[in-house]
């Protein structure tokens, strides 16, 4: 479980999230994804060149905040520890595709996990350490 019962089902039937990272300097980065779950683990798709991939290799402490993708009063927010995966990224990123696309049974196209590898994917999976935010609101 990620936070109690009513945060995990509001984050599992949501799709988009703000991340946060610390940049060097100590200050934030965000930007706004989609994301999968796999068990208690939230998972990110990006590229290993991008800047949320760079700052946790340095320092692993995140936020990622899942919004409600209706009007915006309904939140939860996880702090967490985040880690780099770059091998065996395939299921991970059909979790990420499956609740991106709102289909539970998508099954990836022939080539998937090469078509990831060579555009230098990874997967950022992120440990919950602390859950906040209000979903009973709207």
């Amino acid at each position: 479980m990620i936070g109690n019962v009513e945060q995990d089902a509001f984050i599992r039937s949501m799709k988009w999230c703000t991340v946060t990272t610390l940049r060097q300097d100590g200050s934030p980065s965000a930007s706004v994804l989609f994301f999968g779950l796999d068990g208690d683990e939230i998972l990110l798709s990006t590229t290993k060149d991008r800047l949320k991939a760079k700052t946790l290799q340095r320092d692993p402490r995140i936020a990622v905040t899942v919004l409600d993708e209706g009007a915006p009063y309904r939140y939860v927010s996880v702090e967490g520890t985040a880690r780099i995966q770059e091998d065996q990224i395939a299921a991970g990123h059909v979790l990420v595709n499956r609740a991106m696309r709102g289909i539970p049974d998508w099954v990836p196209p022939p080539g998937f996990e090469e078509t990831l590898r060579e555009a230098g994917r990874v997967l950022i999976r992120v440990t919950p350490e602390r859950v906040s935010g209000v979903v009973r609101r709207g």
